[in-house]
Parts: structure tokens; C-alpha cells; sequence
């Protein structure tokens, strides 16, 4: 078997699993070298020490982005695939989805805006996921979509 180190970005794939052993878990590691799709790699993950694992099992979902580093085991037997052995994780974001649970998407005309009740400041996206901008408090809402249709001739 061959072992190296390795710190990889990613997202979970799926919910881990706990592992074999106690204080153990499994997870499936989504990197992205390049941002496009097509470049994916899946990375099969387990980790021994206990507090990854308790973490792992309780606090992450999918979809969250992760800093993980460890040792990649490559079977002798090429057709196994790879294994990352993790025994440091830093969660780097709340995953997307996961941070819209704790806030409310609201609809003006063809605009969506997000309020989150920990800040004044409104991210503002058009229908189809535009970036507007970010009003710097509900009442800018407003003006900021007046400003992005005055410069964009209307289109929303």
C-alpha cells in the first residue's frame, strides 16, 4: 500500500455514516480542482479519531464545505479505489441550503431578496439568480432595484 499526505477543499456529498468501530465515521468528499463539474472527484472518507467522527455525525450536512487533511491510501490492488484517512477537518461554510433554512426569501416583482435576521444588509438577486447587489438595509431594497433597471434598460 502506498500512503501519502494530503489537504483537499470539498463538500459532503451525503450524510457520513458512522464507521466499523466506535468513534469512527465515513463520508464521501466532493473535490473540484477546476469548478466545473465534469472535473469532479469523489474521495471515499473515514476518520478514527472520535471528535472528527462526533462532528461529522452531528453538525455537518451536505453540501457543507470542508477543509479536510489526512493520508490517501492506494490499495496495491489498483481497482480499489483510494482511501483519505482524516485526522484534521475545518468546516469552512454552512452549506448553501442549509444557511437558507435560517432565513426568509422574499419576491419584489421580479427580484428576490434575502432578510437575515443576524444583519440589516439585504443580499438582492433577480428572479433567475442574478446578482444585484446588496441593499445596506430593507428600505435600500428600493432604490438598489431601481438603480439595476435604470442601468440594465428594465431586464430583471
Amino acid at each position: 500500500m502506498d500512503t501519502k499526505p494530503l489537504a483537499v477543499d470539498g463538500y459532503l456529498d451525503t450524510v457520513p455514516t458512522p464507521g466499523d468501530a466506535p468513534g469512527t465515521a465515513r463520508f464521501q468528499l466532493i473535490v473540484s480542482p477546476t469548478d466545473d463539474a465534469v472535473d469532479d472527484v469523489i474521495r471515499s472518507c473515514t476518520t478514527g479519531d472520535p471528535r472528527i467522527a462526533y462532528v461529522l455525525l452531528t453538525e455537518i450536512q451536505p453540501g457543507d464545505p470542508l477543509h479536510v487533511a489526512g493520508f490517501l491510501t492506494q490499495p496495491d490492488n489498483q481497482a480499489e479505489p483510494s482511501r483519505l484517512t482524516v485526522d484534521a477537518l475545518e468546516v469552512l461554510a454552512t452549506a448553501p441550503a442549509r444557511a437558507l433554512q435560517e432565513m426568509v426569501l422574499d419576491r419584489f416583482g421580479d427580484y428576490i431578496v434575502v432578510f437575515d435576521a443576524d444583519t440589516d444588509a439585504v443580499p438582492v438577486f433577480t428572479a433567475l439568480g442574478q446578482w444585484v447587489g446588496m441593499a445596506a438595509h430593507p428600505d435600500a431594497i428600493s432604490t438598489l432595484i431601481e438603480n439595476h433597471e435604470r442601468v440594465n434598460g428594465g431586464d430583471a
